[in-house]
């Protein structure tokens, strides 16, 4: 059912963005806040930008390796977390720098 003293009101480009402005300022102020908290405490757990920046894997081949159980991994809701003890077990085990330094003893 339809209100009948229902107005619809326009906002002009310049009272929209004075009512914006404010809003992302806060959410970019909390963003810098958390990038902060999470780069200069000892992190347990990577994330998938962290497996982006730090190792160049794309976002199918972080979903696959998981698939395949390469990469371990726990899930909090829909976010992924690798934790960076067992990821580094993972990748002194498949290292070939091991095989190298057995072939020269």
């Amino acid at each position: 059912m339809e209100n009948k003293n229902s107005q619809l009101v326009l906002l002009s480009t310049d009272k929209l963005e004075s009512l914006l402005y404010p809003v992302l300022n806060r959410l970019d102020d909390i963003d810098k806040k958390l990038n902060k908290k999470t780069s200069t405490h000892n992190i347990a757990y990577y994330r998938n930008k962290d497996l982006k920046e730090n190792f160049g894997l794309s976002p199918n081949t972080i979903i696959k390796y998981r698939d395949l159980g390469i990469i371990p991994f726990t899930i909090i809701g829909d976010v992924y977390l690798y934790p960076i003890k067992q990821l580094n077990d993972v990748l002194e085990k498949n290292s070939n720098w091991g095989l190298f330094q057995n072939k020269a003893s």
